[in-house]
């Protein structure tokens, strides 16, 4: 072995210094590819006209703050998680609660509604995923029907169900995301990269699509092939913990949003980061970030109980919602695109249109 004659500590050292130089030089060839700013391209694009969203709903009922919700296919029906321990479908266009599951942990994460319908996904302290099936049988026990699927060894932190209702991707607190067959609870597949917590996951859009993106306490966004397990592609130019990751709608691009109070763009084909959405009044981190159906709007979800807009295109703010009265720490746009769903520490869900 070439190494045979140097200390431990010195082909350590030697290695280090070599990594760095070649991350320098691959920067460098991503920078020769940097010709043109997305905001320049944009500039002949016509800007957005002024435009209202209002509260248009408020879903109260969680006794602690909101963690996570997620929207059914059927545009209608919004599943939460809540500190207290208590996940929640309601009926987002009458406000009635159509489930409710007390969780054997406080602090439940994660949830996430599967493809069908007829099944919802939840997680959080208790380190695990568990499934529930939906019925509406108004007398069914939900929790004897509960299935444990996914087990980590720290906190779930994101979940969400792959395009069918058979399998469910999971990430953690254990530094590491998984994917796992719902029936048999088996591990098909795990993925190891990030240094620290995963705090956030998202699925490709495309039907095909078998690649997702996670961000995490490492300050880094990364996309996965979930056949090989393999990290395909690192973005690391946040200076905080990426909180939250969204794919564009098309496939091509996704957003995270982060403590370090910014939104930043990344194009997956000049594999490199394109906007970042920041102003020098908003110092507060950004918990949760969606795009509109269209992919012309970016909302995120502020620890300042705001909710910004932004012109993907431009870069610019368009607008700027108030309403909770608390930390906003998650938000989802619904399937159809009309309206969009905001979770808060100040115990409430709101339906903005």
């Amino acid at each position: 072995m070439a190494t045979d004659g140097l200390h431990e500590n010195e082909t350590l050292a030697s290695l280090k210094s070599e990594a760095e130089s070649l991350k320098g030089k691959l920067e460098e060839e991503r920078a020769k590819l940097h010709d043109v700013e997305l905001h320049q391209v944009a500039e002949r694009v016509e800007a957005l006209g002024q435009f209202v969203m209002k509260t248009r709903r408020t879903l109260k009922g969680h006794g602690n703050k909101v963690l996570c919700m997620d929207w059914c296919k059927d545009k209608r029906r919004v599943v939460s998680s809540s500190q207290d321990g208590k996940v929640i479908v309601w009926d987002s266009f009458t406000t009635n609660k159509e489930h409710a599951v007390t969780m054997p942990c406080t602090w439940v994460m994660a949830c996430a509604y599967a493809p069908s319908g007829c099944a919802i996904a939840c997680g959080g302290l208790d380190n695990k995923c568990s499934v529930y099936p939906l019925t509406f049988d108004k007398n069914e026990n939900m929790a004897a029907k509960k299935k444990s699927v996914a087990m980590h060894t720290n906190y779930l932190s994101a979940c969400s169900f792959t395009n069918s209702d058979m399998q469910i991707l999971t990430a953690s607190g254990d530094g590491t995301c998984a994917l796992w067959d719902v029936e048999s609870g088996q591990l098909l597949q795990s993925f190891h990269g990030h240094g620290a917590d995963v705090l956030c996951l998202d699925l490709a859009p495309s039907e095909t699509g078998n690649t997702f993106v996670s961000g995490g306490c490492d300050k880094k966004a990364m996309v996965w092939d979930m056949r090989s397990g393999q990290c395909v592609q690192a973005f690391e130019t946040h200076e905080s913990d990426v909180n939250s990751v969204r794919y564009y709608p098309s496939g091509d691009a996704f957003a995270s949003g982060s403590d370090d109070a910014t939104c930043r763009l990344y194009d997956l084909r000049a594999d490199r980061e394109v906007a970042i959405y920041s102003k020098e009044s908003i110092i507060f981190g950004a918990s949760s970030v969606d795009f509109s159906l269209s992919g012309r709007l970016l909302f995120a979800g502020y620890n300042d109980y705001t909710i910004n807009v932004w012109d993907v295109l431009k870069g610019s703010r368009v607008s700027i919602l108030f309403g909770h009265e608390n930390r906003v720490s998650t938000l989802r746009v619904s399937p159809d695109g009309t309206a969009f769903c905001s979770g808060s520490w100040d115990h409430t869900l709101r339906v903005w249109a």
